[in-house]
């Protein structure tokens, strides 16, 4: 196999939750330097990307060849995390797809792709299962995979797969947001008797580098990362023994936990928001999350954590060693305790989306 070592890797999906410690773990030591693609150099996360050292900006978007050409050009290493909440599913596909043939012909010698489980597959094809920002990755990842066994001798190729970030369950806007009721810290979701796989996006500094690092061995491989199956009594008792405040899960219908997410909002924008309502294959915000929410009461997904342990020893493994360590992190940067954080009034957004509120051109 010829080298695939990078020093300059493009970036795609950077100044996202992710992507910001997954930069922050490339340029740490100067390794490597990071292109990064985004549509507004001015924002916020940008600038501070710009502030870790050897990241350089570009402005554009990736559903734009040109821009795509541009930016694999001159770069060794891609890390592309698309955002499906942008796209949508379908198109999605296609821009993952696109990235993927740039590179390739842009003469990129690693290629990780930021994915999520194919959850409608492992499902056994039940489409109650269907989660569309999921299973778009899902199919391309394995796409990507499959187009490695021919392709790897002239660009090496790993799969990312992450899942729900467990900042998740402490932050404002998300599917999990959780709600002080009468002084307790209350989650209401669908999940049953369930558990979550939840993701440390301090942990995807780590592994992400790794696998840069590593390339010869992850070359071919789905890394599919978690801290651990969550099970959200588990989580609500760990909430409770860090912080000393009484908090709860309380198991929810679909039916009441939707009227609690939407309200007087319609549940049928699409989960997308730049798909087109109009087009059939456009999946709704309801729908989406209902196959989400399935898939996670059902414990469809799982996860080697040997091998977890073998790459990362030092892995976040709990909830409660999350939140203790969240709860410390608040502390010192003077934000409060984990209880101050959580208050509806002191939330903040943790997802991009989240802070955009669904808006950002394709």
């Amino acid at each position: 196999m010829a080298s695939q070592q990078v020093s300059k890797i493009f970036v795609i999906g950077g100044t996202g939750a992710q992507g910001i410690p997954v930069i922050r773990g490339l340029v740490k030591d100067k390794k490597y330097s990071c292109r990064v693609l985004t549509r507004d150099t001015t924002s916020k996360r940008a600038q501070e990307l710009l502030s870790l050292g050897n990241v350089e900006l570009m402005e554009g978007t990736f559903g734009d060849e040109s821009k795509l050409q541009q930016g694999f050009s001159g770069c060794d290493g891609a890390f592309v995390n698309i955002d499906g909440f942008n796209t949508g599913e379908k198109t999605e596909m296609y821009w993952a797809i696109r990235s993927y043939e740039i590179a390739l012909e842009q003469g990129i010698k690693f290629f990780v792709y930021g994915n999520l489980d194919y959850a409608l597959k492992k499902g056994g094809y039940d489409s109650k299962f269907r989660t569309g920002h999921y299973d778009g990755k899902g199919r391309i990842g394995e796409w990507i995979l499959f187009q490695n066994q021919k392709n790897k001798e002239r660009m090496g190729a790993a799969l990312f797969t992450t899942g729900p970030y467990i900042e998740m369950t402490i932050s404002s806007m998300t599917v999990m947001t959780p709600t002080v009721e009468d002084g307790v810290v209350t989650w209401r979701v669908p999940l049953g008797k369930g558990s979550v796989v939840h993701v440390a996006l301090d942990d995807c500094e780590y592994y992400v580098r790794w696998l840069f690092d590593h390339p010869e061995r992850a070359s071919g491989l789905d890394l599919e990362v978690a801290i651990a199956p969550i099970p959200y009594v588990e989580l609500a008792a760990a909430f409770e023994k860090v912080t000393g405040h009484p908090a709860q899960y309380i198991d929810t219908s679909l039916e009441d936990y939707w009227k609690i997410m939407f309200r007087d909002r319609a549940g049928d924008i699409p989960a997308g928001y730049n798909a087109d309502p109009k087009d059939k294959s456009t999946m709704s915000f309801k729908d989406n999350f209902t196959g989400f929410w399935n898939t996670w009461k059902n414990d469809v997904i799982k996860r080697d954590y040997a091998l977890l342990d073998e790459i990362h020893p030092d892995r976040i493994k709990s909830a409660e060693e999350f939140l203790r360590k969240e709860d410390q992190k608040g502390r010192e940067a003077g934000k409060g305790s984990l209880w101050d954080r959580v208050q509806k009034e002191n939330q903040t957004a943790i997802l991009k989306i989240g802070e955009d509120g669904r808006k950002g051109k394709l």
